[in-house]
């Protein structure tokens, strides 16, 4: 299955920083992002478009994860050579990522 099965999402950038935020649709779908959903997940998903770190911070009260990503946006907005610079399009990208099923433990495409 997709990310967005389960998830929603919201990014923005500031300079070449991009942040994205992970919503559980669901309560009970929450602890499977929170385990599933890594830092390094999400780096290799996005593979050569974050060139930094990325942080993680959990916000369990709301059923959320944000990831904090660096050196995400080719040097940001007014430098870069990319056809979108900025960071409101990776909220979309993450939530095509495939997941495994927690009821199955299938990926599923």
């Amino acid at each position: 299955m997709k990310l967005y099965e389960i998830a929603s999402a919201r990014s923005g950038d500031k300079n070449d920083i991009c942040n994205i935020g992970v919503m559980a649709k669901k309560p009970e779908d929450y602890p499977f992002i929170k385990t599933y959903l890594t830092s390094e997940k999400v780096k290799e998903h996005f593979k050569e478009l974050i060139k930094g770190k990325v942080e993680r911070y959990e916000w369990d009260a709301i059923e959320s994860l944000n990831f904090v990503c660096h050196n995400a946006l080719d040097g940001g907005a007014s430098r870069s050579m990319r056809m979108d610079t900025l960071g409101k399009n990776f909220a979309s990208h993450l939530l095509m990522m495939d997941v495994v099923n927690p009821e199955t433990g299938i990926k599923q495409q």
